[in-house]
């Protein structure tokens, strides 16, 4: 199934007379999809990943958000809002076969770059963005008590509930009004006690 998607993959860049620029290391890029169909794209990439086992070229589909405050007749209420309607980012390796899956997908208009030549993030741009750059590589594990050294959390100390190396982060438990609420935290904000 995937020498078929990679012969496909060959034809339709050679076909068109674009070249693909392979990449040697995984870089965020960002796709254009029609209006609304954010969530929709994210999946039917994710599912053509898990189909054709492409897990360790296509590495993360985000459609960041960030929770608002709205106000309506009075009553206060959090609702979750895309970040960047119409565009999906993707961690991947970009070669012809990753380049064909992603701009196949229905819903995808193309890549953001010059002439929809796919330009990765900028370490700066991702930084805004709030997505680390380099991977941090942690010696810990489920069960270890670790100190926040920045961010919101800063101060904070508790016990690893869960790791996830994908997103470069641990769960722990810190204590607010009270109750124990889990929060996550990157990588590069910890240090093992």
């Amino acid at each position: 199934m995937s020498e078929m998607v990679e012969n496909e993959a060959a034809t339709v860049g050679n076909t068109a007379g674009e070249k693909i620029k392979s990449s040697n290391e995984a870089k965020w890029y960002v796709a254009h999809t029609y209006s609304g169909y954010e969530n929709k794209v994210k999946s039917d990439i994710e599912k053509t990943i898990e189909n054709r086992k492409l897990q360790d070229q296509i590495l993360e589909v985000a459609v960041p958000v960030q929770d608002v405050v709205e106000t309506k007749n009075g009553a206060k209420k959090t609702v979750s809002r895309k970040m960047f309607p119409g565009y999906v980012l993707i961690n991947m390796y970009m070669n012809d076969v990753t380049w064909y899956v992603v701009r196949n997908t229905r819903g995808v208009t193309g890549f953001v770059g010059p002439e929809s030549k796919p330009v990765p993030l900028t370490e700066s741009e991702m930084r805004t963005l709030g997505i680390n750059a380099k991977e941090v590589k942690i010696d810990v594990e489920v069960g270890d008590t670790i100190k926040v050294i920045t961010g919101a959390w800063e101060g904070n100390s508790g016990e690893i509930k869960s790791i996830n190396e994908g997103k470069q982060t641990v769960t722990i438990e810190v204590d607010i009004f009270g109750r124990a609420t889990s929060v996550e935290i990157g990588f590069a904000d910890i240090q093992k006690m």
